[in-house]
């Protein structure tokens, strides 16, 4: 297996694209197969970097090279991770409940013109992926026909992918670009605000002529029995995503350190709503 000179092809090279050959396959039937793609990823990666080892013998340099390839992938990884686990700590203390308390309408155009800028914007710091589940979950909620929400909840997909566009920290594959320094926050954001700010009006506008007259009944949220300090949560929450960018900014350090300090702040101050329940600051 090992390599040959002249750059010829070899039979590690070739396992090595026939395991990603096999596990991209997998992954894009994971519908089908009914295999979860995240374990087909982490098999498929493992996999060809042992064949590497095994087939093309390293040295001390192969070895750094994979500990800087685990470094810049673990830096994605904690960043989401850390972001992920703040978002369903406000979730979890109904901190999204300032949100669901503007939505007072029953009327189907302001509906889907309120929905879908809230998700234009919370996208832009929370993430396309989060915002959409959090507002599929509302939806489902104040409307209880899935035949009148299917066009509200096209149009949150619509707006959270479009103001996700426009931040570093709003799509996946954005932040991985921030993170690697390949781009910056002032430069996403001058570039994309308005092409994304563009795509959702139109798609909005469009989408409005479709929906005329009340929705005939609806789901009151703001019944909800709100947890101590949801506001204060909410608002910490969001603040400390925005302060990502600007610690990288200040210090230097990577991205996912300023969202674990983040986390860590929301973390402290949940803990003490927690022990301290007859507080209610909300």
């Amino acid at each position: 297996m090992g390599a040959k000179k002249g750059g010829k092809m070899t039979l590690g090279h070739l396992l090595i694209i026939a395991v990603f050959l096999i596990g991209y396959l997998v992954i894009i039937f994971e519908y089908n197969l009914k295999v979860n793609k995240t374990a087909t990823a982490i098999l498929m990666a493992v996999s060809a970097w042992a064949i590497i080892f095994i087939g093309f013998p390293q040295d001390s340099v192969g070895l750094e090279r994979l500990n800087e390839y685990v470094g810049d992938v673990s830096q994605i990884i904690f960043f989401l991770l850390g972001a992920m686990t703040l978002v369903e700590v406000i979730d979890s203390h109904k901190g999204f409940k300032i949100i669901t308390d503007m939505i007072n309408t029953k009327s189907k155009q302001k509906m889907l013109w309120m929905i879908g800028l809230l998700s234009f914007f919370l996208s832009a710091m929370l993430d396309n992926l989060t915002t959409t589940i959090v507002m599929i979950s509302l939806l489902r909620k104040l409307i209880p026909n899935p035949q009148e929400r299917f066009l509200i909840g096209a149009m949150v997909v619509i707006s959270a992918n479009a103001g996700g566009a426009w931040t570093p920290i709003g799509d996946v594959t954005t932040t991985m670009l921030w993170i690697n320094g390949q781009v910056t926050t002032l430069a996403v954001i001058k570039a994309l605000f308005l092409p994304a700010l563009f795509s959702f009006f139109v798609s909005c506008t469009l989408l409005s002529f479709r929906l005329k007259g009340n929705f005939k009944t609806s789901y009151d949220v703001s019944s909800e029995i709100p947890e101590p300090g949801a506001n204060l949560v909410f608002f910490t929450g969001v603040a400390g995503l925005i302060f990502v960018p600007i610690f990288k900014a200040i210090t230097g350090l990577p991205p996912f350190m300023g969202m674990l300090i983040a986390l860590g702040v929301l973390w402290l101050l949940t803990d003490f709503f927690t022990t301290n329940m007859k507080i209610d600051i909300t």
